[in-house]
């Protein structure tokens, strides 16, 4: 980050993920398929930055998104960077105004309020898992280490299930070999082992 607004490190390490994935889309990829089903590459962005927003607007009271993230249209008004740039902001602002150890903090999400440590970390793992699908859709690397993904798997434990079906698929039976991004990856519902070509 540029600036740090947050003591939160999941949080940055989260954002860090998602600033790389898209700083790291190569030209004539954001139409390209992800492992969300029917969105794109720019649709997934979209619905990363409106999730973001989100957290942020439930944490401050306003400043939602003006598109719905569950229904990205596909089509950006100005670049992908600003667009990003401004939601991470927007969340990094709001939860660091979130002291560990509070109780009861809000989150567009059911279930919630969460502890802070879950309800930041249900923002961590938004945006860390559309690093991971943005950056398998465009052939980079995981910008989401082991480490992030230990920290952010008891988080998806916490909060995903009432999301099966709408924000999360069913979860995909877990290996013996899998390390901590393997297993919340299939967790989340997601293969990962999924490339663009099926």
């Amino acid at each position: 980050m540029n600036e740090q607004r947050t003591t939160w490190t999941v949080l940055q390490h989260s954002h860090a993920a998602l600033r790389s994935a898209i700083q790291g889309v190569p030209d004539g990829s954001w139409t390209a398929p992800t492992p969300c089903e029917a969105w794109n590459v720019t649709q997934v962005l979209q619905h990363a930055a409106g999730d973001q927003q989100g957290y942020a607007a439930v944490l401050t009271g306003g400043g939602f998104p003006t598109e719905d993230p569950f229904a990205p249209s596909g089509r950006l008004a100005g670049s992908a960077v600003d667009l990003l740039e401004g939601a991470l902001a927007a969340a990094e602002a709001a939860v660091g105004a979130v002291e560990p150890g509070e109780t009861a903090v809000a989150v567009p999400l059911p279930g919630g309020p969460f502890p802070a440590e879950i309800a930041v970390g249900a923002c961590s793992l938004d945006a860390a898992v559309h690093a991971w699908d943005i950056s398998v859709a465009t052939g980079q690397p995981s910008p989401v280490d082991e480490a992030l993904a230990a920290e952010l798997l008891p988080v998806a434990r916490a909060i995903v299930e009432p999301l099966r079906g709408f924000a999360y698929a069913p979860a995909l039976p877990a290996d013996s070999s899998d390390g901590a991004l393997e297993e919340l990856l299939r967790y989340l519902g997601r293969d990962p082992r999924w490339t663009p070509a099926g």
